[in-house]
């Protein structure tokens, strides 16, 4: 028996996205079990998915997320399936596992001291697990 790993994640009230050891990310409609939209570019495994919170914290948004064991995380537009944006991790770290958007405190964002320090996604910091072990802060 082969070991498949799938991670989803729920993108809008009928929506979910997939990624696979097929290297893709899927979104599916949940209504009708039908593939709505795949994703293609990364080269290894896509191990976790999620979709980008928007600042209201409502998560009707048109870009989801995936990370993969090539060691990079990718943005995606829902709309166009195009790749929007991508970050590569740290050459030790081996593929991502895992990550998470983290609420950007308001008390540190709104300090100037600390500002220019605090690198935020829509009012979020995305932090992220490797394959070999540490977790990354983006900051």
């Amino acid at each position: 028996v082969k070991y498949s790993r799938n991670e989803t994640s729920i993108v809008g009230g009928n929506v979910i996205c997939s990624g696979s050891e097929d290297k893709t990310v899927r979104l599916w409609d949940i209504r009708t079990g039908k593939q709505i939209q795949i994703f293609k570019g990364h080269t290894n495994y896509v191990y976790t998915v999620e979709y980008l919170p928007s600042e209201n914290g409502i998560s009707d948004t048109n870009i989801i997320c995936s990370g993969s064991l090539d060691n990079t995380i990718r943005f995606w537009d829902i709309r166009t399936t195009k790749q929007l944006y991508e970050i590569k991790g740290f050459d030790d770290d081996n593929g991502i596992h895992s990550f998470e958007f983290v609420p950007v405190d308001q008390n540190l964002k709104n300090n100037e001291k600390d500002k220019k320090n605090i690198k935020d996604y829509c009012g979020y910091t995305l932090c992220y697990g490797s394959r070999n072990g540490p977790i990354r802060v983006l900051g």
